[in-house]
């Protein structure tokens, strides 16, 4: 654990950041109990606290829980200014950074001296000296609170209502508050009363302990003063509100900001992988056209001859054995066209693109002409069932 700093060098900029810089860089079993993402954030905010207010300075100390549980924590141990009725006075307070800051608030107790007193039923300071109820704190929003927006918003709001008074009797010695009075409340330490201040408390007295003297406040000044604290804690209230609404749609647009981010590359290797099919495709293409153009030019130049050659194959494919057999041949060919003739004019005149009179017509003529045709087939068939019984009945060596 890095030691705090002396108080004489406490009040040099210079030195809180060297002391800040060592003591959140350290590791292992003396790190601090923070983050490593927001130490960067916490040392900043340190080191601009000590730079408008330099009489608080950041030190580390122990800081003992409810629970017990003890851990070494930073803090801000010091003075905060105020101004009251034409004068300035240093309130002492210790600003402690638990291990969850700066996502959870800091921890505020005012740390009166001997002669000094907690203002009863005072509205941002319990009795143990914890301020619970100042608007900053209630209204914390990470990133955007820091220390040195709350210590202004303090000093503002205790010097409208001091939370302190002086002692009107001998000074005595503070009794502790108990540790069960506030959430995470550090034994105070007893403070020698210049250690604080750069001149004397003189605190207003207390109405609640002091006896009422003649009003002579003007009653203009005292409700200027309550609609001013009246503003400012509404107006702490508006900018918390609209930090977190602010901080709800900087997550939102993180979000879909990496939402398109992941989709742009998803897009992009798309493009990529389709730029490489279409190079891949357009070589195909061009070995594909040149196949074609030697294909093309093998047929032009075979076509003429393999025509030929078809139509003489084709002439000389079906060849009858005798006489008959192509008679026979010819016979059936012109029944079976004959056939298709009289079926397309059914399909004809079924679809009225035939008349009537020239359909009769053909088909008398067509019927006709099939009759020959089949009477001639049926005389060819006798004929070459006569021939096939005499080569039946002729002797062998005839038919070799």
């Amino acid at each position: 654990m890095a030691p705090s700093p002396p108080p004489a060098a406490a009040s040099d900029a210079q030195y809180a950041q060297q002391f800040l810089n060592t003591a959140l860089s350290q590791r292992g079993p003396s790190a601090l109990p923070y983050a490593e993402d927001v130490k960067w954030l916490i040392r900043n905010h340190l080191v601009a606290l000590a730079d408008a207010f330099p009489s608080l300075h950041p030190r580390a100390a122990l800081f003992t829980h409810n629970d017990g549980r003890a851990a070494h924590l930073l803090q801000a141990d010091g003075t905060i200014p105020i101004t009251h009725a034409g004068a300035v006075y240093n309130l002492p307070a210790v600003l402690w950074l638990p291990e969850p800051y700066p996502r959870a608030p800091p921890l505020v107790f005012l740390s009166p001296t001997r002669d000094m007193l907690i203002k009863p039923h005072h509205p941002l300071v319990d009795r143990s000296g914890l301020v619970a109820g100042a608007p900053y704190l209630r209204s914390w929003v990470f990133p955007s609170s820091n220390l040195l927006d709350l210590a202004r918003s303090l000093s503002h709001l205790f010097s409208l209502d001091p939370p302190l008074f002086s002692r009107s009797t001998p000074p005595n010695p503070l009794p502790a508050a108990p540790s069960s009075t506030s959430s995470m409340h550090p034994a105070p330490s007893p403070r020698p009363h210049s250690e604080y201040a750069s001149r004397p408390y003189r605190f207003p007295a207390s109405p609640q302990l002091a006896a009422r003297p003649p009003s002579t406040e003007d009653p203009t000044e005292v409700f200027r003063l309550n609609a001013i604290a009246k503003l400012v804690d509404m107006a702490y209230a508006d900018a918390a509100a609209l930090g977190a609404a602010r901080a709800a749609e900087v997550v939102a647009l993180s979000a879909v900001q990496a939402e398109l981010r992941g989709r742009a590359e998803s897009v992009d290797g798309g493009v990529r992988r389709i730029a490489e099919e279409m190079e891949a495709l357009e070589r195909r293409l061009q070995d594909v056209t040149m196949a074609t153009d030697v294909i093309e030019a093998w047929v032009a130049e075979n076509r003429k001859g393999a025509a030929d050659d078809l139509d003489s194959e084709t002439e000389g494919a079906i060849q009858p054995a005798d006489v008959l057999s192509r008679q026979m041949l010819d016979c059936t060919a012109a029944d079976r066209a004959l056939e298709d003739a009289i079926y397309a004019l059914d399909r004809g005149i079924q679809e009225g693109s035939v008349p009537f009179d020239g359909y009769l017509r053909s088909v008398r003529a067509l019927a006709r002409e099939q009759f020959f045709q089949r009477v001639l087939r049926t005389k060819v068939e006798q004929q070459q069932a006569q021939v096939a019984r005499m080569a039946a009945r002729a002797p062998p060596q005839y038919l070799s």
